[in-house]
């Protein structure tokens, strides 16, 4: 039997990346397109159902992502490149960063299970951010617009993905950063909440 993973596990945003990439990536697309003020007060409306749970994390992800409608995956890709040129390393956590390198040094794989599409994510991790595997929710880019395949990367969906990316080895969670509670701290060997940059210990 082989040995478990041993791993340290980090949320992206409000987290590594100080910023929400969500609003932000958006803000510079609409930029980059020119994009029409009725629209993003349609988007902002959506938000708003998603801040309140009156729509599920999947359909809320969904309908916010509309504004990339008409916008191919290699498309999205190269303006997505851009954004995180100008965003790394300038708004990540210094401290996560040196984190991460402590741990890699360590032996410890570096996972990053995020929220964000992939499709806009992956320019990150291909280009800037060194990481041992990354998970993100998953789109599939239908006749125009992005659909959601499977469940939003969020809370027990992020630890089901990192397993499937592992093929079902046995994982072994030594740290777990986060913004908020999430399922994999219940995993972890220890776990920190991230606010405003400060990093603190969660003892729940």
């Amino acid at each position: 039997m082989s040995e478990p993973v041993r791993m340290a596990v980090f949320d992206l945003n409000s987290t590594v990346y100080s910023l929400s990439s969500k609003e932000i990536f958006f803000k510079f697309v609409c930029f980059r397109r020119n994009y029409k003020l009725i629209n993003i007060f349609h988007l902002g409306m959506f938000k708003a159902l998603g801040k309140f749970r009156m729509v599920s994390h999947t359909e809320f992800k969904e309908n916010f992502f509309n504004y990339l409608n008409k916008l191919p995956p290699k498309k999205v890709y190269e303006f997505a490149a851009d954004f995180w040129r100008i965003e790394y390393p300038k708004h990540f956590n210094k401290n996560l960063l040196k984190r991460i390198d402590e741990l890699r040094s360590q032996g410890v794989a570096i996972v990053f299970a995020t929220g964000a599409l992939e499709v806009y994510a992956a320019p990150l991790f291909d280009n800037h951010l060194k990481v041992d595997a990354w998970v993100g929710t998953r789109a599939e880019y239908e006749n125009g617009t992005y659909k959601v395949q499977g469940k939003a990367c969020k809370q027990e969906e992020k630890t089901r993905r990192i397993r499937e990316h592992y093929h079902e080895r046995d994982i072994h969670i030594v740290e777990a950063y986060s913004d908020d509670v999430e399922h994999m701290f219940q995993l972890a060997e220890v776990s920190y909440l991230v606010n405003d940059g400060e990093i603190e210990r969660y003892e729940g």
